[in-house]
């Protein structure tokens, strides 16, 4: 079984942001599932990069592929906060619509 962590991210630090992170893969982990990386924190993702590439709206194109990932797992491990954050709450709806497990913190 695979899952895909939502978290909300603005107005936190980085330390908070790997804490949150950290402590959802704990409890995936410990229910079986295999986590699927959608931090995407690589080179090809960095502003410059997109902004090479044409990328106008670099919060979409994180939450794009983000949705794109989706695809790739039976659940869902929302963080708590996430109904505030815009990202989380689109990625929640497309969850619902498509069936996809969810499991919240």
């Amino acid at each position: 079984m695979k899952a895909m962590i939502s978290q909300p991210m603005a107005g936190k630090t980085d330390g908070q942001i790997e804490g949150d992170r950290n402590r959802a893969i704990a409890e995936l982990e410990g229910r079986g599932y295999e986590v699927v990386n959608t931090s995407f924190t690589d080179e090809w993702y960095s502003e410059p990069c997109m902004k090479e590439r044409g990328v106008v709206n670099i919060p979409l194109c994180y939450l794009a592929k983000s949705i794109e990932h989706m695809c790739l797992v039976d659940a869902v491990y929302f963080v708590d906060g996430w109904q505030e954050a815009r990202g989380c709450r689109i990625e929640h709806d497309a969850a619902v619509a498509y069936g996809v497990k969810r499991i919240y913190e």
